[in-house]
């Protein structure tokens, strides 16, 4: 009798310890050091299953369980479209000839990416970008007056179109729409702005957002 107490006091120690397949030192419960197959593996007809989570394994060989929303997420590309908030017209003041525009409204914005707070947007993930933005001015821009719009990277000029109105017979001829697309390299943590450039000291644009917008697409 004595020697199956000991042996039915020793089995549940026996099933805490790590077992290691291939190697002495194991350090998980099961530490496999080699290759793994399953020959068979059941068939679960419940698709919500998939939603839950899947097995990954990372570079040092741990397996675990992420969400399957999280893996998704983090290869969608980003979709972002801006504009302003109210359609009423937008009186901007310019300090040596430059202002941030305050794009405050988002129509979407797949990884939340875009600050309405701060008018600015932040890579999530590395990739290149097709980025554009629109500026219509109201109709008190007169004739000569420069006026344009820019793409900033990380608070540097990457792209502008800026040019000043022309005029007949003292009448402005030049559409009041500045426009720029680009393509543009984001690593992580880069941010994307958009400045108005003028000779004014003070510049008036339209707030509808069929006027002033901008898109960004990550293309790669």
């Amino acid at each position: 009798m004595k020697p199956t107490i000991w042996i039915l006091f020793l089995c549940p120690l026996c099933l805490l310890a790590q077992v290691g397949i291939g190697t002495t030192n194991p350090t998980a419960m099961l530490d496999v050091n080699g290759t793994l197959r399953v020959r068979q593996t059941g068939l679960n007809p419940n698709a919500t299953s998939a939603k839950d989570s899947v097995l990954v394994v990372n570079n040092n060989g741990d397996v675990a369980r992420v969400s399957a929303k999280q893996i998704v997420n983090s290869y969608l590309k980003s979709f972002v479209k801006g504009s302003f908030s109210t359609p009423a017209d937008k009186t901007l003041a310019l300090s040596s000839g430059t202002q941030k525009v305050p794009f405050d409204y988002e129509e979407f914005d797949l990884n939340n990416e875009f600050s309405t707070a701060t008018n600015t947007f932040t890579a999530q993930q590395n990739g290149i970008y097709a980025i554009s933005v629109q500026i219509k001015a109201n109709n008190t821009i007169g004739v000569a007056i420069n006026f344009g719009v820019g793409i900033l990277k990380n608070n540097v000029l990457v792209a502008r179109n800026s040019f000043a109105n022309l005029g007949v017979l003292g009448i402005n001829i030049t559409p009041p729409v500045r426009n720029i697309q680009t393509l543009v390299q984001l690593t992580t943590g880069d941010t994307i702005k958009f400045n108005l450039y003028s000779d004014l000291i003070s510049l008036g644009v339209l707030g509808t957002r069929e006027d002033c917008f901008f898109p960004i697409n990550q293309v790669r």
